[in-house]
C-alpha cells in the first residue's frame, strides 16, 4: 500500500497539481493547504481528481470546521481526529498545532492534542499522520535551530510507537527523515513524501 501524505502547499496549485499526478492508493494532505483559510474552495477540484482516496487534516491556518465543509463539498474524506483501516492497516490523522505566536484558526492546547491522540491509542499496526511534529526532534526545528512542535505529540509516539508518522508545519524541516525509537518518521512537506507499507497479502 502507498500513501502520499503532503502538507503546507499554502495555496500552491502547481505544486498540489503534481501531488494529484503521483499515482498512490491513498493521498493524506496534512495541513495548511491555504493560508489563514483564504482560497480554500479553489484548491478542491484539483484533490476532487483523486476522490475518493483523498483524506484532508486541518493545519493551524485551517479550522475544522472549514475543512469538514470542504470536503463534503467536493467528495473528499476529513481525517481530523478520525482513523480507519485500509489493508490491515489502522491510518489516524490529528490536525492543528500547538499554540504559535501568530493565533492562527487552528491551534490546540497541549492538553488538547494530547486528549485527542488518545483516540489511537492501542491502535496497531498504525500510521499516524499530524499536522504538528513532536517537540525537539529534526522533525521540528526551525530557523535558528529553534524547536516548534508538540510535547503531547512526542510524548505519544514515545508511549505508543506507531510504524509510521508523518507531519508538516515546520517548513525548514520539509524531507527531513527520522527514526524515533522504533517508528519511522518524515515531515512530508509540499514536496509530499510516499509511504510504503505491505498489504495484508504481502503487497
Amino acid at each position: 500500500m502507498r500513501i502520499l501524505v503532503f502538507s503546507d502547499i499554502h495555496g500552491d496549485r502547481a505544486a498540489l497539481d503534481a501531488l494529484m499526478g503521483q499515482e498512490a492508493d491513498l493521498y493524506v494532505a496534512a495541513g495548511d493547504l491555504v493560508s489563514w483559510g483564504r482560497g480554500l474552495d479553489s484548491l478542491g477540484p484539483v484533490l476532487a481528481r483523486r476522490a475518493p482516496k483523498v483524506w484532508v487534516l486541518p493545519g493551524n491556518h485551517e479550522h475544522e470546521s472549514e475543512i469538514e465543509f470542504f470536503c463534503r463539498r467536493h467528495g473528499l474524506n476529513a481525517l481530523h481526529g478520525r482513523h480507519f483501516e485500509a489493508d490491515g492497516w489502522y491510518v489516524a490523522g490529528l490536525g492543528h498545532s500547538s499554540p504559535t505566536p501568530f493565533n492562527t484558526p487552528g491551534e490546540y492546547t497541549e492538553e488538547e492534542l494530547a486528549e485527542r491522540l488518545e483516540r489511537f491509542a492501542g491502535l496497531k499496526p498504525l500510521i499516524l499522520i499530524c499536522h504538528c511534529p513532536p517537540l525537539e526532534t529534526p522533525l521540528d526545528r526551525a530557523a535558528f535551530g529553534r524547536h516548534c512542535g508538540s510535547r503531547a505529540v512526542k510524548r505519544f509516539l514515545e508511549r505508543e510507537q506507531p510504524a509510521w508518522f508523518a507531519c508538516g508545519h515546520i517548513h525548514e524541516a520539509a524531507g527531513v527523515r527520522v527514526r524515533l525509537g522504533t517508528t519511522e518518521a518524515v515531515n512530508a512537506g509540499k514536496g509530499g513524501f510516499l509511504i510504503e507499507v505491505p498489504g495484508a497479502g504481502g503487497g
